[in-house]
């Protein structure tokens, strides 16, 4: 399931990811997000907060995450993950080299360290 995280700025998507993640949660929670997103500030600042395991992503969701990523591809500003899976933090600290914008891996425990670095305006690749 998706949730959005609240609290955020306005020029920030979250969400929180728990148990299975089906395509339908991505049709219904985060594209519509960031294709609002992307009408009002033409960037994507994004926090996601990962407690669930990706094998519970099933195929759908996969294949629409990717075709919202390749379709901002360029939109993307800020990426930051939260987990406390060591390897999907690195994962996302590497994948910073590949995209337009930064990603960054957070631990649960840097939650608020995320949300103020996601926040901020400026990238350091801009």
């Amino acid at each position: 399931m998706l949730q959005m995280i609240q609290g955020l700025p306005p020029h920030v998507v979250g969400v929180h990811a728990t148990g299975e993640i089906t395509k339908e949660d991505l049709e219904t929670v985060l594209i519509p997000a960031i294709d609002k997103l992307v009408a009002q500030t033409d960037k994507i600042h994004y926090l996601l907060h990962l407690d669930t395991d990706l094998l519970k992503w099933d195929i759908g969701a996969w294949y629409k995450d990717a075709q919202v990523g390749l379709k901002y591809f360029t939109k993307w500003t800020k990426i930051a993950v939260v987990t406390d899976k060591p390897a999907v933090r690195s994962f996302t600290d590497a994948f910073s080299y590949m995209v337009p914008g930064e990603a960054r891996g957070f631990s649960v425990a840097e939650m608020d360290a995320a949300k103020k670095w996601v926040s901020e305006e400026t990238s350091e690749k801009e």
